[in-house]
């Protein structure tokens, strides 16, 4: 198959920037924001601790003391990224960004958007924190706005969500989606290869039930193991390995060619803070390992969506 016209870019797959070029004709850069959220699954509304692969720290913003305004936030990361860009989205990041009233997201949100040169938002959440009062707002947004819904997930599988103590389980999680779907957010989903205890066919199957919703798009990372965390403590203690990088190659193309074409790949891989980076080796390269994704595809002559049904 030819490479589609909207993929502007020399991958394989359906990047970001190729998607920010076909809407806007130019660089739009996420600015991350820590609107000081917090999680459900950490205050002990749903438990305490979060998920095992979360450290709890926030972003490096709050661990310097105060949080600067979303203005101050928006306005510092406009100087990083100009003038590599002319517009902008805002990023809601850390933790759970609409785990608040209505009201207080809605003014966070605004704040946000007064900004120059900023044409809309990226709110990450969970499944179990998109009451209808949230829906609505996002979606009033949305009509004048460019509007991301990021919902986590990282697995369909019960037994896995259950294990790294996610607090929700699938049927949640299509909840939130049936919710949103026919409105005018873009919804993105969050997945994690190489979770304790799953196989190639567990993964599989989360790419596969993905690819038959409504989503717009999704981030695929490798999971982490991080000082601090109770999956840190479980690498240290040898009651777990990770993923290799052969393998992690080998698992993200054969998602990407699972999914449909026009999904946007908003990420391949993370690294995690370094202060507290301690596993697998291979994940703390970005960019080697982006290239080599790409090469795998290369390799056997493939593509995202290849085979999608």
């Amino acid at each position: 198959m030819p490479k589609p016209a909207f993929w502007k870019n020399n991958k394989r797959y359906y990047d970001l920037k190729s998607y920010w070029r076909n809407l806007y004709g130019c660089n739009v850069h996420k600015l991350p924001i820590d609107a000081g959220f917090t999680c459900p699954n950490r205050d002990g509304s749903i438990a305490y601790g979060g998920c095992i692969y979360c450290d709890g720290r926030g972003s490096k913003l709050r661990q310097k003391g105060e949080l600067p305004t979303v203005a101050e936030q928006i306005q510092n990361g406009k100087k990083f990224y100009k003038p590599h860009a002319s517009k902008f989205i805002a990023y809601f990041q850390t933790f759970t960004n609409t785990y608040a009233p209505v009201e207080k997201l809605q003014t966070l949100y605004d704040e946000a958007l007064a900004e120059e040169n900023v044409i809309g938002l990226s709110i990450g959440t969970r499944p179990d924190c998109v009451g209808p009062d949230v829906i609505d707002l996002l979606n009033n947004y949305a009509k004048k706005y460019h509007v991301w819904l990021e919902l986590g997930l990282q697995s369909i599988h019960d037994k896995t969500l259950q294990l790294i103590n996610r607090g929700h389980n699938f049927q949640r999680f299509l909840d939130a989606v049936n919710v949103c779907a026919g409105g005018n957010l873009n919804i993105c989903v969050h997945i994690i290869i190489g979770l304790p205890g799953e196989s190639d066919k567990d993964v599989l199957q989360t790419a596969s039930s993905i690819a038959a919703l409504p989503i717009n798009g999704i981030k695929i990372h490798s999971l982490l193991a991080l000082e601090g965390t109770a999956l840190g403590e479980m690498y240290k203690n040898e009651s777990i390995k990770l993923i290799t990088k052969e393998k992690y190659l080998s698992l993200v193309a054969d998602v990407l060619e699972l999914l449909p074409p026009e999904m946007v790949i908003q990420r391949l891989t993370a690294d995690g803070y370094r202060d507290i980076f301690l596993a697998p080796d291979w994940a703390m390269n970005k960019l080697d390992v982006l290239n080599a994704i790409n090469k795998e595809l290369e390799r056997r002559d493939s593509y995202q969506g290849k085979h999608y049904r």
